[in-house]
Parts: C-alpha cells; structure tokens; sequence
C-alpha cells in the first residue's frame, strides 16, 4: 500500500506524531548553541523564547519520550542534547549515497555540514556515461545499475535524490528492493512510497511560492 508522510510513526514502544519529530533537531540545535554559550540549566520557557514554540508545547513534547530536567529547576543543557541525540538516533555515523550528480549533487556532496552531524555520503550515482568514473570530493560516481550492491556493501540507509522530476519516481521505485529506508527528495514532484520508507521532499521553489502570498 502507498501513502504520503505518515502522520504519526513508531518510535520504540509509543506513537509520537510526525510535528514532534521535526521539532526534536531544532531542540538540539538550539540548546547546542546554549551549551556554547555557557549555559548549563535552561528553563522551557528560555528554550520556548529562542525558537518562538511555547514552554507548555516543548514539554509536552519532550513527555513522549520520558522525563526531562525537575519542575521549578529546569533542564540539564548538556544532558537534554545527550538524551534527544540519543533519541533520533544521532549518536552514530549514517551513511548515505547521492543519486544524480548534477550542479545539485555536487554542491551537496561537497557540503561541509554533515559530517559532523553524523550523516556521511559513501556513494554516488548518475546515469550519465560522462560523469562516470568522474570523482567529488573523492567520491567516484557509479552507474545507477550499481546502487543496490553498493547499498549493501556499504551499509548504506539513507539515499539523497537530486535527479529530474521526470526520472524521480522510478528511481525511488528501484530503491525500494534495497537496503534504503530513508530517502531525502529534493526532486519537483511528490513521490509514491510505500509505508516503510520515510521520506522527505526539499522544494525551495515551493516555499518561495507561498511567500510571495504575503507580498505585495
């Protein structure tokens, strides 16, 4: 069965919803940034402050997954990003692969910020006879018909899409007979996937549409 985004999805033993888990890095982001500003105990309502989210949704968040920090003395800076780290799963290197190498793959694979956030891009992958055997970033480019091998030797878990719309979907098809089980889509459509597959799709084009909403 195909769907879109789940609503809500299975973390250990309780059903958190989907909004929770996209606030949980910005959680970590910000309190990171509070941690280098030397700050060990923080309150939700400082937390709230500086991400504009109120105190009473931050720990209605963070009860899903148990408790945080003692009423009235607030919250372990350091101990809080342990916990939430350890939560989505970030205290572990993911690797990932690159599926199309255009302008946009190789800025991506060329990005400094992921490494040190725990997601390192093993592989890459075109269906272009000239980009083959092409390397960035000490990344040598791979035809597409060695994704699922490579997937496999590599312990690869997460596949980053920057292929045209036109191709999109039957590449996300191809990785479902795979070892990917997250995709990042950065392609222009809405892909189908089934259940098992989390996806996220990164459409800036989208966003500057419903922007101009607000402009005159």
């Amino acid at each position: 069965m195909l769907n879109k985004l789940n609503y809500v999805i299975m973390v250990k033993d309780s059903l958190v919803p989907e909004v929770v888990i996209l606030r949980l890095p910005l959680y970590i982001r910000a309190l990171s940034q509070m941690s280098q500003e030397g700050q060990a105990v923080i309150s939700s309502k400082s937390l709230g402050s500086r991400l504009q989210i109120t105190p009473a949704q931050i720990r209605k968040d963070l009860s899903y997954f148990g408790r945080f920090g003692k009423q009235g003395r607030g919250y372990k800076v350091d101990s809080l990003i342990e916990e939430l780290t350890n939560i989505l799963g970030l205290n572990r290197q993911w690797n990932s692969c690159i599926i199309g190498v255009g302008r946009l793959g190789k800025a991506i694979i060329n990005y400094p910020g992921f490494v040190p956030e725990g997601f390192k891009i093993i592989s890459a992958f075109d269906n272009d006879p000239s980009k083959i055997g092409q390397t960035v970033n000490e990344i040598q480019i791979l035809p597409i018909d060695q994704i699922k091998s490579s997937v496999e030797k590599n312990d690869i878990k997460i596949a980053i899409l920057a292929v045209p719309a036109a191709i999109a979907q039957n590449v996300i098809t191809d990785l479902i007979d795979t070892n990917i089980k997250a995709i990042l889509n950065y392609a222009p459509i809405a892909p189908k996937v089934p259940t098992t597959l989390i996806l996220r799709n990164i459409d800036p084009v989208l966003s500057l549409q419903s922007m101009t909403y607000y402009l005159d």
